[in-house]
């Protein structure tokens, strides 16, 4: 076990059943004369602080998909006859349901879908090298929220000492989220499997991510690596790069299970109440947060309205309002037709919501992470929400691997930790720097 002190005691894993997690499905090579697109929102080449810039680039996801490319799901039409709009959702809930036991029984035929997608990331690097090999953070958001949500957690932890320890941080953006969502909008399936989002990782990290963190400007669209550099990361990690993941809830189990495929990689992990069940658990809410993660708004008349409909709603206004604000700002893209939109609809956080089986792989093969990476977990203990399943189930899931890992909850937030709590979160993830790295020779970073 790590010596980092754990607020959760040792809580031995019970007997479970096996979900038989399969392998990754090899990555196609992709050609250097792709075609390009461009970013679908103003490019962030600016100033973060007064030490870091940041700036938005884009990354072809893996190929192929683990999921066959069919048409996506229609919404009903929206009625006020609140009886009749409550039974299409549920319907529509229960054909999205049915699709994806199909797909996870080997029942729903289809090649894998071969369709280019990207990923969008944004870069903070530092303006103020120290010029010793520094980390590297990696941050995974939730489902449902776009890259920028981490925005005030790092102003934050880039305001504190170990700000001196970071080179650089990369904030990433599954392929149906944020700006990624807009750039795959016409080429997004019907049907989503988390591992996907893992093998976008670890195909990012292993083959787009620049060697080093200089202060060079980047393309928007990153150049894919030698192939020799490539198979180096498969198998000893990175040159010039101490890799930490910071990921949330979906972008936790994501890291997880890229993590268990790809070791090398990682050097240490911070798993924010990440998204991880036991096999033949399902959620108490799940048909309820389904249902109404379809049935949500996506549009509002203006930027305006929609952050003063949030204020006032019971979901929304635990949030800092910070985030709340960075939400609206980048969350959201004006709607030709007029008004604006979310760009992560309620629709495709749906989908991705809907696959249970991601979850749990990740349970199963958080186990099997090399012990060489330490576990930090940081999970939610106020009253009314003490993690996924509750507090028993998180005690549990936080020693499923008790080796090199250890806990903190923090009882300001609830499963939102990064949206409720920032500043609180900041402070964790600098005094696990603080902790693991300043201390150790800086050579060995």
């Amino acid at each position: 076990m790590s010596d980092s002190k754990s607020t959760y005691a040792f809580e031995p894993t019970p007997q479970w059943t096996t979900v038989n997690p399969k392998p990754f499905p090899p990555f196609l090579t992709l050609g250097e004369d792709l075609e390009k697109p461009p970013l679908p929102s103003p490019p962030r080449n600016e100033q973060f602080n007064d030490r870091y810039t940041v700036s938005t680039h884009l990354v072809p996801a893996a190929r192929p998909r683990s999921t066959p490319d069919i048409p996506l799901p229609v919404l009903p039409e929206y009625t006020t006859n609140t009886l009749e709009w409550k039974r299409n959702i549920q319907q529509l809930a229960t054909q999205i349901i049915e699709r994806q036991e199909r797909f996870v029984q080997g029942n729903l035929g289809g090649e894998r879908s071969e369709k280019l997608l990207w990923n969008c990331v944004n870069r903070y690097v530092t303006s103020v090298p120290n010029g010793r090999k520094g980390l590297t953070l990696f941050l995974a958001h939730a489902n449902g929220f776009p890259k920028e949500v981490w925005e005030t957690t790092l102003q934050y932890l880039l305001s504190s000492s170990s700000a001196s320890l970071i080179d650089e941080i990369w904030s990433w953006e599954a392929v149906q989220h944020g700006d990624a969502a807009l750039v795959n909008e016409t080429n997004l399936s019907g049907i989503f499997d988390w591992r996907d989002n893992a093998r976008d990782i670890a195909h990012f990290l292993m083959h787009y991510l620049p060697e080093d963190a200089s202060l060079k400007v980047l393309p928007t669209h990153l150049q894919q690596l030698p192939e020799t550099i490539i198979e180096y990361r498969k198998s000893e990690g990175f040159s010039s790069r101490s890799l930490v993941a910071v990921a949330h809830s979906f972008g936790g189990c994501s890291s997880i299970i890229a993590a268990a495929n790809f070791p090398a990689l990682f050097s240490s992990m911070i798993l924010v109440d990440p998204a991880i069940i036991q096999n033949d658990v399902l959620p108490s809410h799940f048909w309820d947060r389904l249902s109404t993660t379809l049935a949500r708004r996506n549009h509002w008349p203006s930027r305006e309205e929609a952050l003063r409909s949030f204020k006032a709603s019971p979901f929304f206004g635990t949030w800092h309002p910070d985030i709340l604000r960075l939400y609206v700002t980048y969350g959201m893209y004006e709607d030709p037709e007029g008004g604006v939109k979310l760009k992560t609809s309620g629709l495709h956080e749906a989908l991705v919501y809907a696959d249970l089986k991601g979850k749990h792989e990740a349970w199963e093969l958080l186990e099997k992470i090399d012990e060489r990476i330490e576990l930090r977990w940081v999970v939610p203990g106020k009253p009314t929400d003490k993690g996924l399943m509750g507090e028993q189930a998180t005690r549990v899931r936080v020693w499923r691997r008790p080796v090199n890992s250890s806990n903190v909850v923090i009882y300001s937030a609830g499963h939102l930790i990064a949206q409720e709590s920032p500043e609180e979160l900041s402070k964790e993830i600098s005094a696990f720097l603080e902790k693991k790295y300043r201390v150790r020779n800086r050579a060995y970073l």
